[in-house]
């Protein structure tokens, strides 16, 4: 489908139009991901919060927004005739929801078979918690990540809402919708596409199953090598209470880290892998990097060659001379703050700028004349 003037523009998805049915957390920003790479996204929001400002300006930028009542027949038919004219949509209510509401796949496939109707739930389509609520702390504790975050001996940390809602949500929507999309372009036929946010969180976990499977990881939280209890894989506190990430895993990294410590001749450090040294090396180590501030520390691993960074405030990130110089962050041209800039980047086809989330509804007239009004 061709995008309309003032939707989409650059990026490699220019000319598909994804229909988003307005939600919270990962279905928006699954809309935000394909919005950023040049989709015209338009955004199905409630007819109530009409001409209210988005209440999550950066996961609905880049979106058209058309207000409609899905309790109103009328309003059901033209998100049908929107959706007749789109490549995919996507929408992150429990499972039944659409199709209760009239716009369930069966419906929306019938009046257009290539189309890919992306689902995102918590728990997935079936199985025994389909209809159950649950947030992100849930999914991931179900499908054993929450376990292995945090350190050994406490209460499991969480790891925000990036591992369910984000990264095994909404990235897995965006990854799904796509690659369905390629086939419908080469099947000519759509079909439905079931993200969980429990399978995108078992799907992350690959390579510490795989590493569970060789003997190489426990379950005991903070005695592996990713997980903390490694002295060469985690952050130390500094003596101005910020703290340096330390990663060097591979010998050459270590070499070098241990080379600006000044432990390159201790024999405790002599043997990286043996874990029976592990606690005291971590003790000598924090020891260590309490001694100075963070800034300091940054600023003597500085190009080091040692996988030891500072670790960043939100606040601080967007500063920081690399992400600076590659534009990681930008400015919300409405309110002045902080947001991520799109990514992945695309040399041929780049992303445009990203347009600020519109008003609720702002675009409900001219997507409405684009399929003939309201009926």
């Amino acid at each position: 489908m061709t995008a309309s003037d003032g939707s989409g523009g650059a990026g490699p998805l220019a000319g598909l139009r994804i229909v988003e049915l307005g939600g919270i957390g990962p279905g928006p920003f699954c809309g935000m991901l394909l919005a950023d790479q040049g989709a015209d996204v338009i955004r199905i929001d409630r007819a109530a919060e009409a001409g209210q400002p988005s209440a999550h300006p950066v996961l609905h930028r880049n979106r058209r927004s058309v207000a409609l009542d899905l309790k109103d027949p009328a309003d059901v038919d033209a998100a049908l005739r929107i959706i007749d004219t789109a490549d995919a949509v996507i929408e992150g209510f429990r499972p039944g929801v659409t199709e209760r509401l009239g716009l369930g796949p069966d419906v929306c496939l019938a009046r257009n078979p290539r189309l890919v109707y992306g689902r995102m739930t918590g728990w997935g389509q079936d199985g025994p918690l389909a209809h159950q609520p649950g947030h992100d702390i849930n999914y991931i504790g179900l499908a054993g990540a929450l376990g292995a975050f945090g350190p050994a001996n406490d209460v499991p940390a969480s790891p925000l809402n990036l591992v369910g809602d984000m990264g095994g949500g909404g990235m897995l929507l965006a990854l799904g919708v796509t690659t369905a999309m390629l086939r419908a372009r080469i099947s000519g036929a759509g079909q439905v596409v079931d993200a969980a946010m429990t399978d995108g969180t078992a799907i992350q976990l690959a390579l510490i199953h795989g590493l569970l499977a060789e003997g190489r990881w426990t379950g005991e939280r903070g005695a592996n090598t990713f997980d903390g209890g490694a002295p060469f894989y985690r952050a130390y506190r500094c003596a101005d209470g910020r703290f340096m990430a330390v990663g060097c895993v591979e010998p050459q990294f270590y070499a070098a880290a241990l080379r600006v410590l000044g432990l390159a001749e201790d024999p405790l450090f002599a043997k990286q892998h043996d874990q029976d040294a592990w606690p005291a090396m971590s003790e000598q180590l924090a020891a260590l990097f309490a001694a100075r501030t963070r800034d300091e520390w940054a600023a003597a691993f500085d190009n080091q060659g040692a996988c030891v960074t500072p670790v960043l405030a939100l606040t601080e990130a967007a500063d920081h001379p690399h992400n600076a110089a590659r534009g990681t962050f930008g400015t919300v041209a409405t309110s002045g703050t902080i947001a991520p800039a799109p990514a992945p980047r695309y040399l041929g086809t780049p992303a445009a700028a990203p347009r600020p989330a519109p008003l609720t509804g702002a675009h409900t007239a001219e997507i409405l004349a684009e399929v003939g009004g309201r009926r």
